[in-house]
């Protein structure tokens, strides 16, 4: 099987007519239709081929030697149904249109009027000034209104490009751009022939074309062309830009303009459609932008106020600002549609809490547990569920196209918003203004970090709750009221929250209830506490309890005073839970001297906290007979207590962790006599966060004779508040 043969008639089929192509399927008995696509086709044709022809050798050879006298053979033999006896005779030299009858071909380069019939005609390309470039491989910026691509900025290596390009125009040949990806190269190239000689003819054909109709195309024209492919390495191979064919447009005057990346470069090197690349004039584009080439971009930005200018100054790094403009709404892109269920909602919320901080003035790194706990808030992100910290975190930090990250580490655990996105989300409508709790954590990381200012992040932050309040949402309005307080502006304060507790907002009518009580305006500030207390705010709810049973004290002190021993009973109540055991007793006598049986227990308790337990138990009698169940299980024999079942109560939750129980349990051990035994306990006690862990082990140290041990633990018991350790650090109180 002659497959130069099969490869010849392939690429005709290709090109020529349907009815041809028709016709030849008949004679050859090729069932069914070629795929739209030239190479999809002529591997179509060539697969089809074999078989008849390998089959039919006369078919064969009157086809070989048919090819042999016309190029255009495909259709000559469809419409003539079959090779032609006559041949066409040259000898050497080059042709460019129909061959001259002759007897034998020999040493001819033809260059097939069939592929040039495919290609339109030069008059219709769009001159180098009216090219468009996005449509030539350009990549888009974001969006603004206007121009659809920022001004041209001047590379470093424009005014090789440019020498290049002259010479090229002179004597014909290949320009190639080569650099990384992102490194702007199409914008460079492009903007290179537009500052070239005005009105030559630019052809940029698609991926796949087939180029080898061009010298037949532009043989008898006298103007210039050029020739743009982008991506060079698309276009080599069969049909497509090879020694041969570039020096047939060198003939002519015609520049071959091209780009192509370091990698695709190396890689085509090595292949045979290859060599054509040792015949360009190459120049290298760096992707990284020189001091240089960054003090333009500066002065341009200046002079024409484009945004994504301005933004490439600010914002764009060793990835280079081409980069920066090219890859930011893919960047972005890819981050706003993750936010569905089925990809990366919880990694697309991280991001958005590193670029809502970001947003709110927090430009500098943020620890991750700040991310962590301001992604869980967004209400409108679903589907957090199915995807863990871990794999969102891995996500978000993750190289997009070998160079940025949606999330860029800082330093240790540290982390920061891309800045590529910071400074695109002004100009991004659908992104939801930063939510309050957001805004609430940036101002109280504002306020416990030195490195902001935390005024200018209050100054942001107000405007932004005024727009929203503006705007009727009554949380705005809390969260002024809040502002406010934080600077110490008391009177605005309350007016935001008065205003938000008339709307509702049970946040802010607990705040006001507070600022009120603080006033003295108990009264006053009881409607609110318990508005709030109601919708679940213990804060408010304490507080009001506190200022009830204040106002209880005064009105049960009174009745006490007219006489009435009901009064003076719940008056001790109230004195004995606040620790007054002497004013608990006075009243608790009263109620007694007007024969009030119900004070029973409560002096029993007083008895006990005076270690006169006979005493005790007669009270506690009294109220057990008179069916107090508390009184009862105290006389309960089986109540009995112990050392062995004190360590019960204590050891369970102990172990577990729960409460005061470690730190308790070791001093109920220490007692005993067993310090070994309570020091574990005492230390895990401290390790849970109960000062009196450390106080214990303080004075364990102390009775050991170890001053300078027991002075550490003192520190570790007053650090976390425990009086009696400022006492013996000397910082406190004496004891009363």
């Amino acid at each position: 099987m002659d497959e130069e043969l099969v490869e010849r008639v392939a690429a005709g089929a290709v090109t020529a007519p349907a009815a041809v192509c028709k016709e030849l399927r008949r004679m050859l008995g090729i069932p069914g239709v070629p795929p739209k696509g030239t190479r999809q086709a002529e591997l179509w044709w060539r697969e089809r081929l074999r078989g008849p022809l390998g089959r039919n050798p006369e078919l064969a050879e009157r086809l070989r030697a048919f090819f042999a006298g016309e190029p255009s053979a495909v259709e000559q033999l469809a419409t003539s149904g079959g090779p032609t006896a006559v041949h066409n005779i040259v000898s050497g030299g080059t042709t460019h249109g129909p061959v001259i009858q002759a007897n034998v071909i020999s040493g001819i380069t033809f260059t097939p009027s069939g592929f040039a019939g495919t290609l339109p005609n030069p008059e219709s390309w769009p001159t180098a000034a009216d090219l468009d470039p996005i449509a030539l491989g350009v990549r888009p910026t974001h969006r603004i209104p206007g121009p659809p691509l920022p001004p041209y900025v001047l590379r470093d290596r424009d005014h090789e490009l440019d020498a290049a390009l002259g010479q090229a125009r002179a004597d014909g040949g290949l320009v190639l751009l080569l650099g990384e990806p992102f490194a702007g190269k199409s914008r460079t190239a492009l903007a290179a022939l537009v500052r070239g000689p005005a009105g030559r003819r630019v052809f940029a054909p698609p991926r796949g074309t087939d180029l080898r109709g061009l010298p037949a195309l532009l043989g008898h024209r006298p103007e210039r062309y050029l020739i743009w492919l982008d991506d060079l390495d698309e276009h080599l191979g069969e049909g497509g830009l090879e020694p041969r064919l570039l020096a047939q447009l060198a003939a002519l005057k015609a520049v071959v303009v091209a780009t192509m990346r370091e990698d695709a470069y190396d890689a085509c090197r090595a292949q045979p459609g290859g060599r054509v690349l040792d015949l360009a004039h190459i120049v290298e584009l760096a992707r990284e932008w020189s001091p240089a080439e960054r003090e333009r971009l500066a002065r341009e930005a200046a002079r024409s106020g484009d945004p994504r200018l301005t933004g490439a100054v600010s914002s764009s790094g060793p990835e280079g600002a081409a980069a920066y403009l090219a890859l930011g709404p893919l960047l972005w892109d890819e981050w706003w549609r993750a936010r569905r269920a089925d990809r990366h909602p919880r990694g697309h919320a991280l991001v958005r809490a590193a670029l809502d901080l970001a947003r709110c003035g927090l430009t500098g790194p943020l620890p991750v547990d700040l991310l962590l706990k301001v992604h869980e808030g967004y209400a409108d992100v679903t589907g957090m569920e199915r995807e863990s910290a871990d794999d969102a975190r891995a996500w978000a930090v993750e190289r997009r196209y070998g160079l940025l990250r949606l999330l860029d580490r800082a330093r240790g655990d540290t982390w920061r918003a891309a800045p590529i996105l910071v400074e695109a989300a002004g100009r991004h409508e659908e992104l939801p203004d930063v939510p309050g709790p957001v805004w609430g954590c940036a101002l109280e990381k504002a306020r416990s970090d030195a490195a902001y200012d935390y005024a200018d992040i209050a100054a942001k932050a107000q405007v932004a709750f005024q727009r929203a309040a503006d705007a009727g949402d009554t949380s705005a309005l809390h969260n002024l009221g809040v502002l406010a307080e934080s600077l110490g502006e008391d009177e605005e304060a309350e007016r935001w929250f008065r205003r938000a507790a008339e709307a509702s907002e049970p946040r802010s009518a607990g705040r006001l209830g507070r600022l009120l009580a603080e006033r003295g305006e108990d009264r006053t500030a009881e409607p609110f506490l318990e508005a709030a207390a109601e919708a679940g705010d213990a804060e408010a709810a304490t507080l009001l309890g506190k200022l009830l049973r204040k106002r209880a004290e005064r009105w049960f002190t009174a009745g006490a005073e007219q006489g009435s021993a009901e009064a003076a009973h719940l008056l001790g109540d109230l004195r004995l839970g606040r620790g007054e055991v002497h004013e608990a007793f006075d009243s608790y006598m009263d109620a007694a001297a007007a024969r009030n049986g119900a004070v029973a227990r409560g002096m029993g308790i007083i008895h006990l906290l005076w270690h006169e337990r006979k005493v005790a138990e007669v009270w506690m009698r009294r109220a057990a007979d008179a069916g107090d169940a508390c009184a009862a299980e105290f006389l309960d024999p089986l109540s009995v207590d112990t050392v062995e079942r004190a360590v019960e109560f204590f050891e369970d939750d102990a172990k577990r962790g729960r409460g005061l129980d470690a730190v308790n349990l070791g001093t109920l051990l220490e007692t005993h006599d067993r310090p070994d035994e309570a020091r574990p306990w005492y230390l895990k006690g401290y390790e849970q966060g109960d000062a009196y862990g450390a106080f214990r082990l303080a004075e364990l140290h102390k009775k050991d004779g170890d001053a300078a041990e027991a002075t550490i633990w003192y520190r570790k018991a007053a650090d976390l508040g425990h009086p009696g350790a400022k006492r013996a650090l000397g910082e406190g109180p004496p004891a009363p």
